[in-house]
């Protein structure tokens, strides 16, 4: 089986560039492809604040009631003010797009790194948070986590290749039955704390203020806070997915993120709610939400139903990068802030280079963290909050700079501006010693890696840059053709040679007299009109002697000549016939295609047998 045909049978035939307007998405399935990160984090979002709240005791659980809400409010701003940039900028490309046209270029730049470095984040948290899940129900698989979070990350990779629309509907059943299997769990649980009452934390609020109001208990108040805020990650990659929506797009994607953030609220609140009701707090190998549903169903098939739907979504969910990080590198592409190949959509429309890409970052970042979702969290929520602050910024200006100012769409946005911008800071602050340090350091270093790839970007186009109105001019080339043997690839190559240069040298490497005299009897014989030049090579190397000799001609050659180093090259028929052939011809293309002023073609020979 060839490499083309393995390709095909894992991702599938090519599609016609007009096919693209098929892989477009209907609502529902956008909801499943663009939501699963945002929904996925009611998984892990009210664990992280209850894992800071236990620093200060049992009574501090409390708090995750008030922390819920605030999140919740800050929800709906941010919902509010990108439903804004969905309908203003329907190209996509999210906090980039709006920095670039109302900001500067820096601001769009640091939008950009601060998404990437989201979108990588999102695929290590939320597989290694779905084989947390996994192993809650079966402790067996401890030992291998990252195996399986890797293997995790191919998996979806193999999937993205293969088109939007095929990922699209195997993601969307899945995302439904976690959404579905979670309400229900929150009305089950809802219905026994009517009957039963509630039956967790019972604290004195006295105490409970206590062992807050210090500067110690505050601050750690404003950690959890900004830990729960990881539930609000996500929200942002429908505005960078736009013109992945059925047209109306940006009236589709805007009644998507409404959808997306009720049942984020709904659910979220829902779980925070059920954990402080029953007295749920953080366990090593068991997650909040397990604990929840063991609390409400028992360990029957209610149980294991919702760990393998929070699994699954949490697994899914990752692939809201894998739609949004090749969107927003094929648009900094475009800009040639990066790598060109980047732009460009393989043969199943998706953008290829970007998914290979995110897999291979998320897979590192995996396996440097040892699959652990706590570790991995403190680096999670500071790029999308700047994002978020450095797009409603964007819009901001926008608003005032339009003649008919809305001042109702000004002050929302103004002050999801403010939040947003507080929680960056209160985020950066709270998590930098658990290693918020790195995203910090990380995203001035990608702007940085952004501007060179642009000023080499530009530096290539000044010195290609042709005048229109000047003819090139023709150019002289001698023609080398490196040969070991008189053959008839020797004879096909001399043929090509003559075809474009009345000036043709013929030149082999020799290790011995005898031999040497026999080759030029011979060739004297065969081929008297075509000069032969014989390089001794007395430590029987091959390479050395060649360069030597297109050194020497290089400095005699004139200013506006060229040489051409032709390499006759057998193609053989069979992939392990090569390894019986040398592979001098590759060397030394490898060797001299950093010449300046020297050209090397290959001139291949098929064999048959």
């Amino acid at each position: 089986m060839t490499i083309d045909q393995i390709k095909r049978l894992l991702i599938g035939s090519p599609l016609r560039t007009r096919q693209l307007t098929h892989e477009k998405l209907p609502k529902w399935k956008a909801l499943a492809i663009f939501s699963s990160d945002a929904l996925s984090s009611v998984a892990y979002a009210t664990e992280e604040i209850l894992l800071v709240l236990s620093i200060i005791g049992i009574s501090a659980y409390v708090y995750s009631i008030p922390i819920a809400i605030s999140i919740l409010v800050l929800l709906l701003v941010v919902t509010l003010s990108y439903r804004q940039i969905v309908h203003t900028f329907p190209s996509g490309g999210g906090a980039y797009v709006v920095a670039r046209e109302h900001l500067n270029i820096p601001s769009s730049l640091m939008a950009g790194a601060a998404l990437m470095i989201d979108y990588v984040l999102t695929v290590a948290v939320s597989i290694s948070s779905g084989v947390a899940a996994l192993i809650s129900a079966f402790p067996v698989l401890i030992p291998w986590k990252v195996e399986l979070a890797v293997f995790l990350v191919l998996t979806l990779m193999l999937l993205n290749l293969r088109g939007i629309r095929e990922s699209a509907t195997v993601f969307a059943y899945p995302t439904y039955l976690f959404i579905f299997s979670i309400l229900v769990m929150i009305g089950v649980g809802g219905t026994q704390i009517w009957k039963e009452g509630w039956h967790g934390y019972e604290v004195q609020a006295a105490n409970q203020i206590g062992d807050i109001v210090t500067w110690t208990g505050a601050l750690l108040l404003l950690r959890a806070f900004s830990s729960g805020c990881s539930a609000l990650t996500g929200v942002e990659a429908i505005s960078n997915g736009v013109p992945s929506f059925r047209s109306p797009a940006p009236r589709n994607a805007a009644i998507t993120m409404m959808w997306m953030s009720l049942l984020l609220g709904a659910m979220f609140f829902g779980i925070t709610l059920l954990a402080y009701a029953f007295g749920i707090a953080p366990k090593e190998h068991e997650t909040v939400v397990s604990q929840i549903a063991e609390h409400v169903f028992g360990r029957g098939p209610l149980y294991y139903l919702i760990q393998v739907a929070t699994m699954l979504i949490l697994f899914l969910a990752a692939n809201t990068s894998f739609t949004g990080f090749p969107q927003l590198t094929s648009i900094i592409a475009q800009d040639r802030f990066l790598p060109r190949n980047l732009a460009m959509r393989g043969d199943r429309l998706v953008f290829s280079n970007g998914i290979v890409l995110l897999s291979v970052l998320s897979i590192l970042l995996i396996i440097s963290f040892n699959g652990d979702t706590h570790g991995l969290i403190p680096l999670y929520a500071v790029g999308v909050f700047l994002s978020f602050t450095i797009a409603q910024w964007g819009l901001v200006k926008r608003f005032l700079n339009e003649k008919s100012k809305r001042l109702f769409r000004i002050a929302v946005t103004g002050l999801g501006t403010v939040i947003t911008g507080l929680v960056t800071l209160i985020t950066l602050v709270s998590k930098f010693s658990e290693g918020a340090w790195m995203v910090a350091f990380a995203i001035p270093l990608l702007v940085w890696m952004f501007y060179l790839i642009r000023n080499h970007y530009d530096e290539i186009g000044k010195e290609l840059r042709v005048d229109l109105h000047s003819l090139p001019k023709k150019v002289k080339t001698k023609v080398i053709i490196p040969i070991s043997g008189i053959s008839k690839v020797v004879a096909q190559s001399i043929a090509y040679a003559k075809g474009i240069s009345d000036d043709v040298v013929v030149v082999t490497v020799d290790f011995d007299d005898e031999h040497a005299a026999q080759m030029r009897e011979k060739w004297e014989k065969w081929n008297p009109n075509v000069p032969l030049i014989i390089l001794r090579s007395p430590y029987r190397t091959l390479i050395s002697p060649l360069l030597k000799y297109i050194d020497t001609l290089e400095k005699e050659k004139e200013e506006d000549e060229f040489i051409t180093v032709l390499v006759p090259q057998f193609i053989v028929k069979k992939w392990w016939h090569a390894l019986l052939h040398n592979q001098t011809a590759l060397l030394l293309k490898a060797v001299l295609i950093y010449r300046k002023d020297v050209v090397v073609s290959t001139i291949p020979f098929h064999l048959h047998h």
